[in-house]
């Protein structure tokens, strides 16, 4: 448990580190009482995340700076007392790797994000220059996320915020159990609903001219883009601005918009674009089945996030972007047997953000075992 939380961040408690931790009781109440010592490595990690988090959500910043050097435990003491003075009281001063790299992080409270990052590490390298004897013991690193990380993808995000979100993600097993439910599940259900699936085809190819198939880029696991399937709905050659438009309104209205049980705000209603029969296999999420196939090539999962359109993420605020980076997207998820259509964007994607924080294979379950009845009940959809 953090101690210590104030109205301004987390103020961590006092630890021993390097050759103080053989230290007698009394000289560690004394030393509390002169200088802050570094928090250990995985609360340091874990106030380093959350505050990333915060720092997404309400669009501020922080600096991180790492401090690697070539010194062996016993060494560290002067070094960190020299480098605490250098922060606030009210930020963080801890090891990201215990013993071997030291962390110190700067917070941005006021929303000024007036950080200068390399002044501060030239204050950094100031204090620490004078304790070895030579460039080559030193490493100092400065990192400050932003949303160009998200947007550029994997590739192109900064290396100790990628392993930072790589350690919140699931396990091996995890993982693999995960991907045996999604082939049976998906197999199994393209045989069973093949009669289904060729009934569709056949309405669809009656009933206006055009492909049975509507194949889509969408934005996937990191960013990753794939083609997503789907039974066409609209029209041959229909305008898609209409829709970036209604989806850029509907993104920046955030939790300012407000759903009703007669219109739904994820999708547009009584769209001038969408067929006779596309209405009815909208309404009832049919249109949705050819995603199995995507779901049997490893492009999506059974359950997981709304894969969206590359316009939609140019929208995203940073704590958005979670929700692309931290899991494969699915075919139907917690939002969809929550609230669907009838949520806001901030919403949707905090119960996105939730199943992220808490799948497992029964979770997945439970929720499959709960879509039919939010697609029978249509409730929401449009």
């Amino acid at each position: 448990m953090i101690t210590g939380l104030s109205s301004r961040g987390f103020i961590p408690p006092i630890v021993q580190v390097g050759a103080d931790r053989s230290a007698n009781a009394s000289t560690r109440v004394g030393a509390r009482s002169r200088i802050r010592q570094a928090v250990e490595e995985p609360l340091f990690r874990d106030i380093l995340i959350r505050e990333w988090r915060r720092a997404d959500r309400f669009d501020q910043s922080f600096v991180l700076v790492l401090v690697e050097l070539s010194v062996n435990a016993t060494e560290w003491g002067e070094i960190i007392k020299r480098l605490t003075v250098l922060i606030p009281d009210t930020d963080v001063v801890g090891w990201f790797e215990q013993d071997r790299v030291l962390g110190l992080l700067w917070l941005d409270r006021d929303g000024s994000n007036a950080f200068a990052a390399r002044e501060i590490e030239q204050k950094v390298r100031d204090q620490v220059d004078g304790l070895t004897d030579g460039a080559s013991r030193l490493s100092i690193s400065v990192h400050v996320p932003e949303a160009s990380e998200a947007r550029c993808g994997a590739s192109g995000a900064d290396p100790v915020f990628e392993e930072l979100r790589g350690s919140q993600r699931h396990s091996v097993v995890r993982d693999a159990a995960k991907r045996m439910l999604d082939l049976v599940g998906s197999l199994a259900l393209l045989i069973v609903l093949s009669p289904v699936l060729a009934l569709i085809a056949v309405l669809v190819k009656l009933t206006s001219s055009g492909p049975v198939f509507f194949r889509q880029d969408r934005v996937g696991a990191s960013l990753k883009p794939f083609t997503m399937l789907k039974f066409r709905t609209m029209r041959v050659n229909a305008d898609h601005e209409l829709h970036r438009q209604f989806v850029t309104e509907f993104i920046n209205a955030g939790a300012d918009a407000s759903p009703t049980a007669d219109s739904g705000l994820f999708k547009i209603v009584n769209d001038p674009r969408v067929t006779i029969v596309g209405r009815a296999l909208r309404k009832s999420s049919l249109d949705e089945l050819p995603q199995l196939w995507n779901v049997l090539r490893g492009d999506m999962s059974l359950v997981g996030p709304r894969p969206p359109l590359s316009y939609e993420v140019e929208q995203y605020k940073r704590w958005h972007y979670r929700r692309v980076l931290e899991a494969k997207p699915g075919i139907t998820g917690l939002w969809q047997v929550a609230g669907r259509s009838q949520t806001n964007f901030d919403d949707m994607v905090r119960l996105d953000l939730q199943y992220v924080q808490n799948q497992s294979a029964w979770t997945d379950i439970k929720i499959l075992l709960a879509t039919p009845r939010a697609v029978i009940s249509g409730k929401g959809a449009c």
